[in-house]
């Protein structure tokens, strides 16, 4: 097909979740006019396609997939000039294939802040902008100018500010149907305040329990490495930094989203349910069984104002319990935190899918409202 054409092996070694079988074909681009050209190629043969990076938000079936994978392994960290911008201003132009985690343990070492409470997410760079990746008080998108993006329709490359990617919690356009490959991803930071001391400091602390964690007022700074280890610290403690050892962590990450709901619905939720304001703007997903089903509008849905909940509580409330498990499956709910499900050693994808579909109908029941799924689902439905 193209001189990066390498033997297919299973997406089961190439996923944090340790499943999918085989792939019809496979290319690894080395380069970013590489990437280019072997996403043109495939899209020329007319067949199926998918890309893959650091495999970290991929569930595949076992039956593998019956076209060309492109795993997308592109490398290259590029400063930018200021462009206008403050003297403060980093801008950064990131190949797709880096890794996420890499990225930010340079900006850390560098002294740039704006992206040291998104330490430990794994998967690539080119990924954050289709999940518009989160955790601890930030978000890709506050730091996100643009993608080079490389159209499935048009055939063309072309710059996209980050205003046209329609970024919203953990979506965008990107995973909303516009088809195509990030080719390399433009980042702003900051040259990070720095203490009395001279040490580096982070942004303001906005998350409630990454403050706990550091000891500190939401609000105040702490030197960008207390912040990075931290965070790491925390992920670890919920099975969300990968350990080859630790077959707790061998997962998807976060496998549900946390619902949004309107107001009126949440506050039919026991009083103990976690629940965030988002205000009035319409999200992507609204998840209340009820509108679901078609049976009818919740009243205010014209304006409605709206609230997050955790799916982490809703899973637990709903009865299914830390290392939970189906009879004879060797897929499992974590053993630290229920929004993880893992591979346990040898699980299949229909036994993660047989588990994801058990918690969906569990916290349906309970709460009347269905999970949607996190990972990018290839060949599996819930």
């Amino acid at each position: 097909m193209t001189n990066s054409s390498v033997t297919p092996v299973a997406l089961s070694e190439l996923t944090t979740m340790r499943v999918g079988g085989v792939p019809a074909a496979m290319l690894e681009p080395g380069s970013e006019q590489g990437l280019v050209d072997a996403a043109l190629a495939v899209w020329a043969d007319g067949g199926e396609w998918m890309l893959l990076g650091g495999g970290s938000n991929t569930v595949a079936a076992d039956e593998g997939f019956d076209g060309t994978v492109i795993r997308v392994v592109t490398q290259g960290i590029e400063r930018l000039p200021a462009d206008g911008a403050t003297d403060a201003a980093v801008r950064l132009r990131v190949q797709a294939g880096e890794s996420w985690d890499g990225l930010v343990a340079h900006a850390v070492e560098q002294g740039w802040s704006g992206i040291e409470a998104l330490s430990g997410i794994p998967g690539s760079v080119g990924a954050a902008p289709v999940q518009n990746i989160g955790a601890y008080g930030q978000e890709l998108a506050s730091s996100l100018v643009a993608i080079d993006f490389l159209e499935e329709e048009s055939g063309e490359l072309r710059r996209m500010e980050a205003a046209e990617l329609a970024l919203g919690y953990r979506t965008s356009a990107l995973k909303q149907g516009l088809r195509g490959v990030v080719v390399a991803v433009e980042l702003q930071l900051r040259e990070a305040l720095a203490s009395a001391d001279g040490t580096p400091l982070g942004e303001p602390v906005a998350y409630p329990q990454l403050a706990g964690a550091l000891g500190v007022q939401q609000g105040d700074r702490v030197p960008l490495a207390d912040v990075r280890q931290s965070v790491l610290a925390l992920r670890a403690s919920k099975g969300m930094v990968l350990d080859a050892a630790d077959s707790d962590t061998w997962s998807a990450g976060s496998f549900f989203t946390n619902p949004i709901v309107t107001e009126g619905f949440a506050r039919a939720l026991p009083a103990s349910a976690p629940r965030w304001p988002l205000g009035r703007e319409l999200p992507d997903r609204v998840i209340p069984l009820e509108e679901y089903a078609g049976v009818g509008p919740v009243p205010g849905a014209d304006n409605p104002m709206l609230v997050k909940l955790s799916a982490a509580w809703l899973i637990e409330a709903a009865g299914i319990a830390r290392g939970f498990r189906l009879p004879g499956s060797r897929a499992a709910i974590s053993s630290k935190h229920t929004l993880a499900l893992t591979n346990t050693g040898g699980a299949t994808a229909d036994e993660v899918g047989q588990l994801a579909r058990f918690v969906q109908g569990r916290v349906a029941a309970e709460f009347g409202i269905i999970l949607q799924p996190e990972p990018v689902l290839v060949g599996l439905t819930l």
